[in-house]
């Protein structure tokens, strides 16, 4: 049966469009004075354990700044001083992988609708724009805001409805299994991204080639 041509493009955030630059090394060296980096990284991965838990809560910033707030709780806890929040938020950045702004840049020459669709708090709009990505997408879905995250197919109604597009118009790329899972509940077809490895059936090394996976218009 053929495929239906190919009108959206959904990709997920982090680990296929931005990665995470540690913010163990960023954080400001006076706030971490005489403690190992050993215990300064395990602080961050409890605070970042935290916060995939609860992002769920943050769907507007009121709930965003409760949730930052807690956030820098945890990792005071573990670093036994405290850090507050302006100091946590400063060590936490993301930067756009090599191959991101211009693959997206050639997908929207095809005149294909561009979504993000991530599991992330409200505030993922900003981070993108940071990362000079945010004016390349048509669109950006988080699951705080939507209710739903993957591995939920429901993620993907918003996406659809600012796609105007089926299901099977659509094309969806991460680089977990909840993006494969999410999307192929949702009857749409689930691209994997592995940047370190071979590309076998359904996957891709780089997002520019995403391009040669679209059903003919």
């Amino acid at each position: 049966m053929r495929r239906a041509a190919t009108r959206a493009i959904f990709i997920d955030a982090l680990g296929t469009m931005l990665e995470l630059e540690p913010p163990w090394e960023r954080i400001d060296p006076s706030a971490v004075a005489g403690l190992a980096p050993e215990r300064v990284r395990a602080g961050f991965e409890a605070e970042m354990a935290y916060y995939r838990e609860n992002m769920a809560s943050a769907s507007e910033p009121d709930s965003l700044a409760a949730l930052r707030e807690r956030c820098a709780g945890v990792l005071s806890e573990s670093l036994g001083r405290e850090v507050g929040v302006p100091t946590m938020m400063r060590s936490i950045r993301f930067r756009p992988y090599a191959d991101a702004a211009a693959a997206l840049a050639e997908l929207r020459s095809r005149g294909l609708t561009l979504v993000c669709v991530s599991n992330w708090d409200c505030s993922l709009p900003e981070v993108l724009d940071r990362a000079g990505l945010q004016g390349l997408l048509d669109g950006v879905v988080t699951s705080a805001v939507a209710g739903a995250a993957k591995p939920d197919p429901a993620i993907f109604a918003p996406a659809l409805q600012i796609a105007g597009c089926s299901p099977g118009e659509a094309i969806h790329v991460g680089d977990t299994d909840e993006d494969v899972e999410a999307a192929r509940a949702a009857g749409i077809e689930a691209l994997r991204i592995d940047r370190g490895g071979e590309a076998g059936p359904g996957e891709i090394t780089s997002l520019a080639a995403i391009s040669h996976h679209l059903a003919p218009r």
